[in-house]
Formats: C-alpha cells, structure tokens, sequence
C-alpha cells in the first residue's frame, strides 16, 4: 500500500480497515463482470418488446447516459476516494442530509440487485435442469456467492477473471454463430432496424425502453465503492469506470443487434414483453439450434447468479458498512472481519435479504417478480446519479468557483436532463414504489433533524 493511498482515508476521518490490494485491471475487471457482458441475455426481451424492435438504439442512448454519469463519478472519485459511493460524494459535495437521501435512495438499487440477478440466473438454471426448481437454484447461488465474499476481496477479484474470460467466450460463440445465420439468411435477414424503424420510432417509446435496457449498465459504479481496496492512485477510479463503460457498451450493442436479427418469425412472446425471460435463448437456438440455446441459458445463470451477483453483494455490503461506520445505519453493520478484512455483518444482511425477497418473488408471483424488480432497481440507481449529476455542480462550481465548465456544469446538467426524463418514463409501478421509498428516508431525515441526530459524516 502506498503511503499516500493510507493517507487519503485518515485525511477523511476514518481508519484504513480494508485491504488495498486492487489495480486498476481489478477494477476494470470488477467494473465488467458488475455490468456483465452477457447481461442483454437476460432482458432482451422485455428491452425488444419495449423499444418496438429497436434495441440496439436503446443501448447506444443508456450508455451515452452513462457515460455522463461516469464523468460525474470521475470528478468525485478524485476529490472523494472514499467508499460509499453517491452517498459519500453528496453527503460531502452537498451536505451530510443529502447525503443520507443519496445513500437510501441508492440503497434501493443495491439491496434488490442481487435478488434481482439471483431471479434470473434461478429461471435460466431452471430451464437447463428443471428437476431442482427456481427456488433451489436461487438458494444454491446465494449460499456460494455468500462463502467466496467473507473469504475477502482478493478472492472474489481472482473469482471474477476466471468468469469474465468465460463470459467472453460464450458472446464469442454467439457473434461468430449469430453472424454466419444472418448470413445463410436465417431469421429475419440483415437489417438495421434495431438501430432504426421508421415504422414503430418514437423518442418516448425508445427512451422508456431506455428506462429497461440501463439494467445492463448498473455496476460500473460500484467501482467506486472499492476506493478503501484500490492501491493505485484515485484517478483510476474514473478511469476503470469509463473503460468498463466503452467496452460493456459496444459488446451490448454488437449482441442485441445480431439477435435482434434472428428473432423467429412470427414471434408472439416478445408482443407479451417476454414473461419467462427466455427470448434471447429462442433466437440463439435459430442461429445455432438447441446447443446454442442451452449454452446462452447456461451462460445467463452462471453470469447473473454467481459472478455479477458475487460483486452485487460486495458492492451493497460495503455501501452498508460505509453508512454504518457514519452512524446512518445500524453500528453492528460496520464490523469488519479482522482476518478477511470484509464487512463481514453487512454481508450476512446483504445475502439474507437476497434470500428473504429472492424467495418471495419466485414462490408469490407468476412472473417471478422481474419486471418490478429490474425497474425499481433502475429507478433507485438513475436517482441516485441524478443526485450525483448535481453534488459534481454544487461541489465543484459552485463552492469551489470552477472554471471548468465542460465537466463540472455541462456534463452533469446534460445527465441530470437525461437520467430524468428516463424516470420519467419508468414503468409506473416502479416510480410509484420509489417515490414511496424516497419519502420513507425523507421522513426519518427529518425526524434525526427533529430529534437532534441530525447526519454527520467524520471529518465534517
């Protein structure tokens, strides 16, 4: 560990407590496999179905959106090398209240993003060995994912090089396989239509589809909650994101293109927005038959359910424990292993929860709970970068009389534009559900004020 990477933690009030021992390739590495490169696979159809077959589209304006976001990040990243994430940035950048806001808002998108990945990796498993139902399979990756985190983040960054290389291999299949069907005419032939269709395009109907597909980009943030574990400089905070960001984006793009090509004709389970999240196999299965169908299935359950589920729960156990330690949260989430150096109890909470609302979405509800929970998960992230957006506005120009108006005003107020008028457009349900959210932290911020435990952070 560098002595400026111990120094950067002290400065702040706090004790260095967990390992620096990740380079910028672990982050970039981290980045990708949160993001997952595969992740199309498990939401084609509902992005497809959304967007009026222009899912490519979708894509190229969520990660233009993210990109913004990633500058934002950068900007904070820098001046706060802190874990916590949005909740640190703006909790400093802004105020401690603010703070608070950010940090529950976000906490939305981070508790429900592992029940999330362990749905979807449960249904794909399930398809492949229907024997063990989704219930089963959802309890088997939680229990693993659970065990390789309290063993310490150089575990889980060695686990997640091993999966990202797999990954990568199955996309690769899938390209090559893909392209010589579209070729042979399989399908419904070459076209650009997943980019552009003149006959269904509307702004409102591709951004609300937008609203869906930036599913697939969450994680690049959570880069930003290994700031104690980095033991380069802050800049490759920043860095890492955007990479991550240009290399997720682009193998997103190429792959939902390619599928959206291959959709049999005649499809009527995209017209019903793909409940069983199965559509994206079905037209692997016409490019390359039953093989590459159960190879896509299989790829989606291990992606989502062990390595993208593995990093979700570091990343939510570590925003739990930056929160506890500020006294924001309850103080036992704040231990930290001294063997593993892991937040050894908010990863117990993280899985538990996982579990607790895992199990009720796939044993209550039909749909297993997918649609609801991919759009909450969304609304609490694209908040929480609004946020962001205007923490980078507030703490660099305003306060700080920045004369870098590229970065610290355009950008976040381009974001800010964007990111909102994606939630605006969110399925309603998921707006309603966090607002309701919003509220809640609302209310106990103002019930510490009331109470004179107003938020602090160390150092402040």
């Amino acid at each position: 560990m560098s002595q400026s990477a111990g120094e950067s933690i002290e400065k702040y009030g706090y004790k260095q407590e967990l390992h620096r021992s990740l380079t910028f390739r672990d982050l970039l590495t981290y980045g990708l496999i949160f993001m997952v490169p595969i992740a199309p696979f498990g939401i084609f159809g509902s992005v497809y179905n959304a967007s009026g077959g222009m899912v490519a589209l979708a894509y190229v304006i969520g990660m233009v959106g993210m990109l913004l976001t990633a500058s934002s990040y950068a900007a904070m990243s820098r001046s706060f090398p802190i874990a916590g994430s949005v909740y640190s940035y703006a909790g400093r950048g802004i105020n401690p209240g603010f703070g608070f806001l950010a940090g529950w808002v976000i906490l939305l998108d981070y508790v429900l993003v592992p029940t999330l990945l362990y749905i979807v990796a449960a249904i794909a498993m399930n398809s492949i060995v229907a024997s063990i139902p989704v219930w089963g399979w959802l309890i088997i990756f939680l229990i693993a994912n659970t065990f390789i985190n309290l063993k310490g983040i150089e575990l889980t960054a060695k686990v997640n090089r091993y999966f990202l290389i797999g990954e990568l291999i199955v996309l690769a299949i899938f390209v090559v396989i893909g392209i010589v069907a579209v070729a042979q005419g399989k399908g419904n032939g070459f076209s650009f239509d997943a980019f552009y269709n003149a006959d269904t395009f509307s702004l409102n109907l591709v951004l609300g589809a937008v609203s869906i597909a930036v599913l697939s980009f969450l994680g690049f943030d959570g880069i930003a909650m290994l700031a104690e574990e980095n033991k380069e400089g802050a800049q490759q905070l920043g860095r890492a994101m955007r990479n991550a960001l240009f290399l997720a984006g682009a193998l997103f793009i190429v792959q939902t293109w390619i599928a959206a090509m291959l959709v049999p004709n005649g499809q009527t389970l995209l017209a019903e927005g793909d409940p069983s999240g199965t559509a994206f196999y079905q037209a692997a299965e016409v490019a390359g038959g039953a093989f590459l169908n159960k190879l896509t299935a299989l790829a989606t359950a291990i992606a989502w359910g062990f390595a993208n589920a593995l990093v979700a729960q570091a990343a939510t156990a570590r925003l739990l424990y930056a929160m506890s330690r500020d006294k924001q949260l309850p103080k036992f989430l704040s231990k930290v292993s001294p063997k593993s150096a892991t937040p050894v109890n908010a990863t117990f909470v993280t899985g538990s929860i996982g579990l607790f609302l895992g199990l009720y979405f796939v044993t209550q509800r039909e749909d297993f709970g997918l649609t609801l929970v991919s759009t909450l998960v969304n609304f609490g992230a694209l908040t929480a970068f609004i946020v962001l957006h205007l923490s980078v506005i507030i703490h660099f120009k305003i306060r700080n009389k920045s004369s870098d108006n590229f970065r610290h005003l355009l950008v976040p107020l381009l974001g800010i534009a964007l990111l909102g008028y994606v939630v605006y457009k969110a399925n309603v349900a998921a707006q309603t559900v966090g607002l309701i959210w919003a509220a809640v932290g609302l209310a106990l911020l103002i019930l510490a004020y009331a109470t004179g435990r107003k938020p602090k952070l160390s150092g402040i």
